[in-house]
């Protein structure tokens, strides 16, 4: 039981890791004697628990999959706002962030690991009908004004701005990420892209929310 305890820590401390290195170094500069090291441990020690990287990302690829999958959907037994969103998208971008290797070098990873591509893209498609649920909401709670194609188009700009916000964030500034605070201008982005479809209520609203956000 003791020897079952330790090494599922222990599993656990190389994920942590290798998460931190991943995210500080990006990924494909890390490799598994870097961790080994970091950890001071020996590489068998680590091939105990882990194949190889790859199985090493796989699983730290399942974390995130299990907080992405939770951040934006529909709210239970009511109809959306405009805050339910500001919130689901901070919960979004906070954990595009704690696993921003991913995104960094999201081509490279999913190019190679015909796995993470597969889950990836199914991770996509279902954040895309999540919003597009919320979107519906939006529409029936009438906030929104939008046609079905509209609402189908907005829900994909929406994923497809948060996917690659990181990326164009630091290639437009010539830097890498700066920290999680521009995070914020990314949420902002977003929320811009429903603002054309509110009711000018609705839009007064949301320009109020994202002053005080992004100042």
């Amino acid at each position: 039981m003791g020897t079952k305890a330790t090494a599922g820590k222990t599993r656990e401390r190389i994920l942590d890791v290798s998460l931190a290195m991943f995210n500080d170094r990006g990924e494909p500069n890390v490799t598994t004697n870097h961790i080994a090291d970091e950890l001071e441990i020996s590489p068998g020690n680590l091939y105990y628990h882990f194949r190889n990287k790859d199985d090493i990302v796989e699983h730290l690829f399942a974390r995130y999959e299990n907080s992405i999958d939770l951040a934006i959907v529909p709210p239970i037994d009511r109809l959306p706002t405009l805050e339910d969103i500001w919130m689901q998208l901070h919960k979004a971008f906070e954990t595009m962030w704690e696993y921003r290797f991913i995104y960094r070098d999201l081509v490279d990873i999913t190019s190679r690991n015909r796995k993470l591509r597969m889950h990836f893209a199914r991770i996509i498609k279902r954040a895309t009908a999540n919003a597009n649920e919320v979107l519906k909401g939006l529409t029936t709670a009438e906030i929104m004004r939008a046609s079905r194609a509209e609402i189908e188009a907005t829900a994909t700009n929406i994923i497809l701005v948060a996917t690659f916000w990181m990326s164009f964030n630091s290639v437009r500034g010539g830097q890498l990420e700066k920290g999680s605070e521009d995070l914020t201008q990314g949420i902002f982005q977003v929320m811009m892209i429903i603002a054309p479809y509110l009711r000018d209520a609705e839009r007064l609203h949301l320009n109020n929310l994202a002053l005080t956000y992004v100042r």
